[in-house]
């Protein structure tokens, strides 16, 4: 199973997660909605940043849903 990596940066304010390796990206492209793309050489999106990211609450925890299809 691919590992996924969360980075929030609290003085930045960006909230950053890879599914792919961050070593593989070739290009960042910034959406309209302040999101940036992080993509491979083939085009592929391996990651994306949000801007301006605060949390909702001040819980320090990170709640994650996964779910698994055979």
């Amino acid at each position: 199973m691919d590992k996924i990596k969360v980075i929030h940066d609290v003085q930045g304010h960006t909230l950053t997660v890879w599914f792919g390796n961050p070593t593989t990206e070739a290009v960042c492209e910034e959406t309209t909605d302040e999101v940036v793309l992080m993509k491979d050489a083939a085009g592929r999106v391996i990651g994306f940043e949000m801007l301006h990211y605060t949390p909702a609450s001040s819980d320090a925890g990170l709640t994650v849903e996964t779910v698994v299809r055979t």
